[in-house]
């Protein structure tokens, strides 16, 4: 395990940011804040409770039907771009504060942690001239009076936002749906997860201190608190709910929104499942298996779920068991550390519980699968090869720095077990024939696909998941739209709309 002395100290912020005021929270709480790298206090941060929850839906209700914010385009452009620019200048203060509250590995601040994140977010304010906002349909006729009509399709803002996000990339996934709930027009309750916080109430203090955005339009409350998070999905004023977390959560969600008929996206947990055929160069496949553990396997997207043709399996496991052994795993800070900490103790627990499950179900346990006895929360990067595809550890989601192997005969095996699974959010494969490697990818019921080490990643590429993995998409044109209403307009005299 490496170990690296920390740079100083970034500067955090604290407060809530409700209706345009940076606050603490109505009764004074606050919770702490942990390294997971080493268990230590990093320092607290307001808990809301439900009148801080409650102030906040109202201040955005408030704002999305009393200030231009859903009307003016140019207005949104700039308060974006100017939230977007402070975020650069404040870009290194950021990055050390997710590798200290996440645990997120030095390497992965350079990418899906933070540096994409921005360019994302970047597509989407450009993406508010290139939008569709309306478009007109072919006249009909009006059957009583024979007079001609113009008929136009207006997409609007859905209204008050709840944009609920979890821990293990919280930077990039608030960003995400802030970037297309505000875009849109909509305004917004933020509520991070809260072991990791400081990212969104640094967001909250750059809305408040250096854009034009209007009071109330963002509010980002952070707790501890079930009840007071549950506010958000149950209060009517509330329109639309975004979440990305643990499917059982969003089972939950739906839940408490149906009642209440609120519109809801929900990005969920995944078991991908990544194809290495007998024709694969296995030079590239190994390696690229270790994505398993990135970040710890605390990736909803990670390829966690490894099947290998009978004819390069052995072959495979050998390099997997070689190459687990050597995989740089320690202190976040190092640039060369691939496999950080675990989040949480809770978190880290309940890996080790599906590792003890994996062994009693008769899993091979080739490299790892032990609790280092240091400070912090880790586990061991683990590597379990001949396993059954119907086993605990093959079908639910570890959320740690675990891969399971399973092989299979034919291209038909590999499709019917990589479906064989209540996710559906990514797959991979790995192959030196083009139309083998397509064939399975248009096979495979997921969201998004990644063939030969190919990337889909950008702003412009929506993503999401299929069955248990979630509810429509996030990012892209396909994304950005989720974050409107849909209105069609028939009229009897010309109507001024571009």
């Amino acid at each position: 395990m490496s170990t690296t002395l920390p740079p100083a100290s970034p500067r955090h912020e604290e407060r809530l940011l409700i209706a345009g005021e940076l606050r603490g929270a109505a009764d004074s709480g606050t919770f702490e804040v942990l390294n997971p790298a080493d268990g230590t206090v990093l320092g607290k941060v307001a808990d809301a409770g439900p009148v801080d929850m409650l102030d906040a839906i109202g201040a955005a209700r408030r704002a999305f039907d009393e200030t231009e914010w859903a009307a003016d385009r140019q207005l949104r452009k700039r308060g974006l771009t100017q939230l977007l620019d402070a975020l650069i200048e404040e870009k290194e203060e950021l990055r050390e504060e997710l590798i200290a509250e996440v645990g997120a590995p030095r390497m992965l601040t350079y990418g899906a942690q933070l540096e994409e994140p921005l360019e994302k977010f970047r597509w989407h304010i450009d993406h508010i001239d290139e939008f569709e906002w309306v478009r007109r349909l072919d006249d009909a006729v009006n059957r009583f009076s024979g007079e001609p009509s113009q008929r136009w399709v207006v997409k609007e803002p859905v209204g008050v936002v709840a944009a609920i996000t979890p821990w293990n990339f919280p930077f990039g996934l608030l960003l995400v749906k802030l970037a297309g709930a505000l875009a849109a027009g909509n305004t917004v309750v933020a509520k991070p997860a809260p072991e990791t916080p400081w990212n969104a109430t640094r967001i909250g203090r750059i809305v408040a201190e250096r854009t034009d955005i209007p009071a109330g339009v963002v509010n980002i409350v952070t707790t501890s608190g079930r009840d007071t998070a549950e506010l958000l999905v149950t209060d009517p004023r509330v329109d639309m709910v975004t979440f990305t977390g643990s499917t059982v959560t969003g089972q939950r969600v739906l839940e408490c929104a149906a009642p209440t008929f609120k519109r809801t996206t929900l990005e969920l947990g995944g078991k991908s499942a990544s194809i290495i055929l007998d024709d694969a160069d296995l030079a590239q496949a190994i390696p690229q298996a270790l994505g398993a553990l990135a970040h710890s396997g605390q990736g909803c997207a990670l390829p966690t779920r490894l099947l290998v043709q009978r004819g390069v399996y052995d072959q495979v496991v050998a390099g997997l068991t070689q190459a687990f052994a050597q995989v740089p795993w320690g202190d976040p800070q190092d640039p060369s550390t691939m496999a950080g900490p675990i989040v949480s103790a809770r978190q880290r627990d309940r890996v080790a519980d599906y590792i003890r499950t994996g062994k009693e179900e008769g899993a091979r346990l080739a490299v790892g699968g032990t609790v280092p006895d240091r400070p912090g929360f880790w586990i061991e990067p683990t590597l379990f090869v001949d396993v059954d595809n119907d086993s605990t550890i093959a079908q639910e989601e570890i959320f740690g720095p675990v891969l399971v192997v399973t092989p299979f005969d034919t291209d038909e095996d590999a499709i019917r077990l990589a479906n064989a699974s209540r996710y559906g959010l990514s797959g991979y494969v790995t192959s030196a024939s083009t139309e083998r490697a397509l064939r399975i990818a248009r096979a495979v019921r997921s969201g998004t696909f990644m063939i030969n080490g190919g990337s889909f990643s950008g702003g412009d590429a929506p993503f999401g998941g299929y069955k248990a993995s979630g509810i429509g998409r996030e990012g892209g044109r396909e994304g950005f739209e989720v974050f409107t209403e849909t209105k069609t307009i028939g009229s009897a005299l010309p109507l001024p709309l571009a």
